[in-house]
């Protein structure tokens, strides 16, 4: 009986999960979404084209991987048939090689109303949400009123979809937000569901365990970061799903004897998009070139990232909370610019107290970052560099003693061929 290894990202998002999968994908029989939606953007790039993914598993470019998206995720059905019409000149066989849960909640267009609605109605507290009607789709699903992927094939669907369109008109209505047009919204909506119904709709969990049965390798993909978990994260500038290892059992019906390997996939510096804390944030000239350096900005907003040196403090945290057996490091490359490259190991906080833990406090309190100074390597990392840099591999040695856990892969550039093994992986 075979393992699933999990591989997600350690801190706000956007470490670079989807290249990785890509990666890593032809050692893997299955690659599984397992929560998240359209708010995800996993960016691969190979032979000079650069793919984002939203909600499409990152192993699709495989043809000999098979892709789930599991039942912890929201499926947007009008986001998927873009996705899917966009990847068609690449010739991939989803018939074959693309499963969909039934158990998966769908997204419909009043979800993203609502998403914009709230937003508006935060003002100067706005979380920074990515508007796509990821919260709004969770809430229905805690609320048991939701829709799920299984439900389109049902006679009554349409009634019961007219049904949750109403109970949102009522809130729209409160919030004096009348500014779309239903029919357009509703008819872009029945398109994309009759196209989604051409695809294998499955019972995820029994397809997962029987391919774990039968000794299949299966890697979970994730998507966010482990700091916008809904429980763990910097609450409530969080994502609305739990992101961490925790949230692969229960978005694929995976139990936890069955979690082997955790790849925990971080940036060799820190990012941020939207609203919410960030002890290390560069707020002047050296914040703003680390930016451009590593076109921080976001795959599926568009914004800027906020940008900073890394986190020890919080990367320990996310660790702990994962269970993380392996780091991968993301983008080295981008720090090449800097003479001197800054570490925070603790935080100092405003009682003058020092910690390397996270605190509560953290979204209350102004939080002040304690450092330690490297040197830079200054080298212009490039795919044929086929040995680290003396001062790159100081950087990682260091981290590596205060995590406790090693450093396997170091990515220094966005092509799947612009990475380096430090050690096995498996």
């Amino acid at each position: 009986m075979s393992k699933v290894d999990v591989l997600l990202g350690l801190q706000w998002g956007d470490e670079g999960k989807g290249k990785i999968v890509d990666v890593f994908a032809p050692r893997y029989d299955v690659v599984a979404r397992f929560q998240g939606g359209p708010n995800a953007g996993h960016t691969l790039e190979f032979d000079g084209i650069k793919h984002v993914l939203h909600q499409i598993p990152s192993g699709i470019f495989r043809e000999k991987t098979l892709n789930v998206i599991g039942n912890g995720v929201v499926l947007d059905p009008i986001v998927f048939k873009a996705e899917i019409d966009k990847l068609k000149k690449y010739n991939i066989s989803f018939d074959r090689n693309l499963f969909i849960s039934k158990k998966a909640q769908l997204i419909i267009p009043t979800h993203r109303l609502l998403d914009r609605a709230y937003e508006t109605a935060k003002g100067d507290n706005k979380i920074g949400s990515t508007l796509k009607g990821i919260g709004p789709t969770y809430q229905d699903k805690i609320g048991r009123q939701g829709l799920r992927v299984g439900d389109i094939v049902s006679s009554n669907f349409k009634e019961r979809f007219s049904k949750l369109a109403e109970i949102h008109f009522s809130i729209l209505k409160q919030y004096n937000f009348t500014d779309f047009n239903w029919s357009d919204l509703e008819k872009e909506f029945f398109d994309s569901v009759n196209f989604l119904k051409q695809f294998q709709l499955i019972d995820s969990e029994y397809f997962i365990n029987e391919q774990i049965k039968n000794g299949s390798s299966v890697l979970a993909e994730g998507a966010q970061g482990s700091l916008l978990d809904i429980d763990f994260g910097s609450y409530p500038f969080v994502t609305s799903s739990n992101t961490v290892t925790a949230g692969a059992c229960t978005g694929l019906g995976v139990a936890p004897k069955h979690i082997g390997e955790v790849f925990g996939i971080f940036k060799a510096y820190s990012t941020r998009v939207g609203s919410g804390p960030f002890p290390t944030e560069l707020l002047d000239d050296v914040g703003e070139r680390m930016r451009k350096q590593g076109n921080e900005f976001g795959s599926t907003t568009g914004r800027p990232r906020r940008c900073g040196w890394l986190d020890l403090p919080s990367l320990k945290y996310s660790i702990m909370i994962n269970g993380v057996t392996q780091l991968l490091m993301m983008k080295a490359d981008v720090l090449n610019i800097f003479d001197t490259i800054k570490v925070c190991t603790h935080y100092k906080l405003e009682n003058e107290t020092t910690v390397d833990r996270v605190p509560y406090e953290i979204i209350t309190e102004k939080i002040t970052p304690v450092y330690t100074d490297l040197p830079g390597w200054k080298n212009n990392l490039s795919r044929d560099s086929s040995k680290l840099p003396s001062e790159l591999e100081s950087y990682i040695l260091f981290i590596e003693s205060q995590l406790e856990v090693p450093v396997t892969l170091v990515s220094m550039g966005p092509d799947r061929e612009q990475t380096i093994l430090r050690k096995s992986t498996k």
